[in-house]
């Protein structure tokens, strides 16, 4: 039975040499590039994550149907337990988005030892949303609540040409930019997902403070309800020994 792959994961590997080679899905989330990367053909495909509740995810996805060429692996992507120069094919698939720029930079040098050289990197993420998007509010609510019990935003939306630029600075050879969705569109589902970001921290922070935090975000899922805005670009890149 084939594994359910989502279009724009299928459009960012399909001109990757996946076939027979050993892959990497770089926060692997609920495991949509290494489904994609699975059925594209790769001999092996590690898919790391930091998140216990995702990799069982992913285990229960995929891992009955690809038990010899899947491997999950719970690690921090900022130590990445695989070997130097051990890995063809490298995705990060809405990744970026979700790291501030000192936790990227030291994810693309991860990414960079692990490949082996003329290995492949597809990047897929968010651009910055437009300032009118009612989204925008909601993301910005996110990182405020984010940075109160955290010290950091829990999200930052990088411009593809700043992203080509950070994996340039690592030994990756700009290959292609293509577009993947515009608008993207924002469900409920992604809206209320948000929310729980914001309702989470809340709670680490005394009621006064964080009880006005999570009514907000609630209001925010109700007025917006669902929103298409923004766009989503893969960027495909090319080991150098440079």
């Amino acid at each position: 039975m084939g594994v359910d792959v989502p279009r724009t994961v299928r459009t960012a590997l399909a001109d990757r040499p996946v076939r027979g080679r050993v892959c990497l899905e770089a926060g692997a989330g609920v495991g949509n590039a290494t489904a994609g990367l699975l059925d594209a053909g790769a001999s092996r495909v590690y898919a790391v994550t930091n998140d216990p509740e995702h990799a069982a995810a992913v285990r229960e996805r995929l891992g009955r149907t690809h038990p010899d060429r899947l491997v999950v692996v719970e690690a921090d992507l900022r130590a990445t337990p695989l070997a130097t120069d051990s890995v063809d094919v490298v995705t990060a698939h809405g990744l970026c988005n979700v790291l501030d720029p000192p936790a990227l930079d030291r994810v693309a040098a991860e990414l960079s030892r692990v490949a082996r050289p003329d290995a492949h990197l597809v990047v897929d993420d968010y651009a910055p949303p437009p300032e009118e998007a009612a989204v925008s509010r909601l993301f910005a609510l996110e990182n405020a609540a984010a940075r109160l019990v955290d010290g950091r935003p829990l999200l930052t939306f990088y411009p593809a040409d700043l992203l080509a630029g950070v994996f340039a600075g690592h030994g990756w050879a700009f290959e292609r930019r293509e577009t993947l969705l515009d608008p993207v569109p924002w469900t409920e589902a992604h809206l209320k997902a948000h929310a729980n970001e914001v309702r989470d921290r809340a709670a680490a922070l005394p009621s006064a403070l964080g009880d006005p935090l999570e009514a907000m975000a609630d209001d925010l899922v109700d007025d917006i309800g669902s929103e298409r805005a923004g766009e989503m670009y893969s960027l495909a890149f090319r080991r150098t020994d440079e």
